[in-house]
């Protein structure tokens, strides 16, 4: 068989014979037919080695940029604390805070945004003058100065004057805004809260239950056997706070809140039981009459100027609670955490009845992880 790198005398130039002529320096045919293969792949490898650098190598800026790029470090976790040689990194404090308290500090931070975006709308403007306002009269209220009074937020309930100023002072002011600062107080308001406050009230014991069958049970067994009236209440009240305590609660006042409560609760004597009150829905109270307490203050003059401002706080708390109410029900808020959605129109299904909440169907990414 013929070697395939070795043409044919007759029909190349490049023949044996021409190759001794023209390189003097080459052995032989024999040993030129060898090197030919070798030579051959050489060179091949050697094309394909140029035709990869060309498309490897970096060119222009681009090379320039890559080699002055400091090589890529991986994160270090941030300690926040070492037991042993086992650390405590951020990131598992993180998680476990947000599985502990995350739903209350979200719905804080959703009806402060609720706030903002009406403020916003409204054109608004809460100063820091403001906030450093509002911060001074409430700890003068208190008898305190502002620095004690940051202080003492400090110590019980664990809020830094930052944390205060922007979670409970700024939506105060903004909701007082958004209500309106105009209220009005007659002497007829001033007398009814001074009846309230400074005026008689009626020391009882109480029993509470919540279905009118087992009330008539309880009413006829107290009825006939008054003097165990504190035994009963242990017994029978499905109130919780005032059960442990044989029925005691605080004296009823006038003008309180329940005028049904308050009306037999001031007819009655010494000593008498009262009939079933129906004090709310799913709510019946069985009153024992303990006797009056003697008024606080007898001349509403002496306090006429507490008792003011005490009644503009509360009537401005009354309108702000208002106000809130139906920012809420208004607003449209999809709370991805607890997958519910609430106020406002429901993009799938329209509008939906204000203050109602409906479960939110999660879209893919919208569950929080």
């Amino acid at each position: 068989m013929s070697d395939p790198f070795v043409t044919n005398d007759n029909n190349s130039e490049f023949n044996e014979h021409a190759l001794q002529e023209q390189a003097p320096a080459v052995i032989d045919s024999k040993a030129n037919r060898n090197w030919v293969p070798m030579i051959a792949g050489t060179v091949l490898l050697l094309g394909i080695g140029l035709i990869t650098l060309q498309y490897l190598r970096p060119t222009g800026a681009s090379a320039t940029t890559n080699e002055a790029q400091p090589p890529v470090q991986k994160k270090t976790p941030q300690a926040l604390a070492r037991v042993n040689d086992q650390y405590v990194t951020y990131e598992e404090v993180a998680q476990e805070c947000f599985t502990r308290i995350g739903e209350e500090v979200l719905d804080n931070f959703i009806n402060r945004v609720v706030i903002q975006q009406e403020v916003k709308k409204r054109g608004i403007v809460i100063t820091e003058a403001d906030i450093t306002q509002e911060v001074a009269r409430i700890a003068q209220k208190f008898s305190l100065p502002v620095d004690s009074w940051y202080q003492m937020l400090q110590a019980e309930r664990n809020l830094s004057p930052a944390q205060y100023q922007r979670d409970i002072i700024w939506p105060k002011i903004a909701l007082q805004k958004l209500a309106g600062a105009d209220v009005q107080i007659n002497e007829q308001d001033m007398q009814k809260a001074f009846v309230r406050d400074y005026g008689p009230r009626v020391r009882c014991r109480m029993i509470m239950l919540d279905k009118i069958t087992r009330a008539n049970e309880v009413w006829e067994k107290v009825k006939n056997n008054p003097q165990d009236f504190d035994k009963f209440a242990r017994e029978y009240s499905t109130e919780p706070n005032s059960r442990a305590i044989g029925g005691a609660f605080p004296p009823v006042a006038r003008y309180s809140g329940n005028h049904k409560l308050e009306d037999v609760a001031f007819r009655m004597k010494t000593g008498e039981i009262s009939g079933i009150i129906e004090a709310g829905v799913g709510q019946y109270v069985i009153l024992k009459c303990e006797g009056l307490t003697e008024p606080v203050v007898t001349d509403m003059k002496e306090v006429q100027k507490e008792l003011y401002e005490n009644l503009v706080e509360e009537r401005t708390q009354e309108r702000v609670a208002k106000v809130f109410e139906d920012l809420r029900k208004n607003t449209r808020v999809d709370n991805f955490l607890t997958n519910q959605s609430s106020g406002g129109v429901t993009p799938a299904a329209g509008q939906q009845q204000p203050g109602t909440t409906t479960k939110l169907q999660p879209t893919s990414g919208s569950k929080a992880q």
